[in-house]
């Protein structure tokens, strides 16, 4: 398993506590901010998502960590009957909402409080499950992953879009120095969370990408898990099924 890397270092709160304290937090400029730190290519990793969901044909999606809903407003494209974005954070959450009463998807994309680690949904509940960006958010990642499998349908697809760690020059060396400086450099110029994306920058670095985090769905009891590398290395999609 990964470090546990927490937000707040002088604090007594769990991570589940920062996180969602942190997100809280950001939740205004987080879209903005995203744009920016990824040059924009955020949007092409979860179109990439998108497709590899619509080809299953769901009815019903569940995206956790679903932030201020990007991802669950892309997977409006699958025409999934139903689609359920859940978070801790009500901040980002109120954020996604206004986004999609916009978009007038309110009546297939419902926002919901949630931990990942308890989900409240039956057993075999969803057709496929998405994770962007999330994942390494998660204070238990085993516990976190079995409530996964649990609520996924059998045959079904789940799907994690996560940053990684370019492993080849000079895309590796150019990526450490990206995250070191100029990450953080960019959050305390434009959040009024300093400690916010120095989090996320090292929260990346230190969650298993990869084969290892394909072990580590397959030792939870996950099958087919596959990782897709994209821009370099930068971030990572994953397959696996139920």
């Amino acid at each position: 398993m990964s470090e546990s890397v927490k937000p707040y270092k002088d604090s007594d709160l769990s991570k589940k506590q920062q996180v969602t304290a942190m997100f809280d937090t950001i939740s205004k400029e987080y879209d903005g901010l995203n744009r920016v730190i990824t040059f924009g290519i955020d949007r092409k990793w979860r179109n990439k998502v998108v497709k590899l969901v619509a080809a299953t044909h769901p009815k019903s999606i569940l995206d956790i960590a679903t932030g201020t809903g990007d991802l669950a407003i892309a997977l409006a494209k699958t025409k999934a009957e139903r689609i359920v974005g859940l978070d801790l954070s009500e901040g980002m959450l109120s954020v996604g909402r206004k986004k999609i009463n916009r978009k007038k998807l309110s009546r297939q994309i419902e926002m919901v409080t949630g931990d990942s680690e308890n989900l409240s949904f039956e057993d075999n509940s969803f057709d496929a499950i998405t994770v962007a960006f999330g994942i390494r958010n998660f204070d238990d990642l085993e516990k976190g992953l079995k409530e996964i499998l649990r609520v996924l349908k059998p045959s079904g697809i789940f799907v994690i879009l996560e940053t990684s760690v370019p492993s080849k020059s000079p895309y590796k060396q150019g990526y450490n120095l990206y995250t070191k400086y100029l990450l953080p450099l960019i959050g305390k110029l434009f959040s009024r969370d300093k400690s916010a994306y120095s989090y996320l920058s090292e929260s990346a670095k230190n969650f298993p990408y990869g084969e290892a985090l394909n072990n580590i769905l397959t030792e939870i009891g996950f099958i087919n898990a596959m990782a897709l590398p994209q821009t370099f290395g930068s971030a990572t999609i994953y397959i696996a099924s139920k």
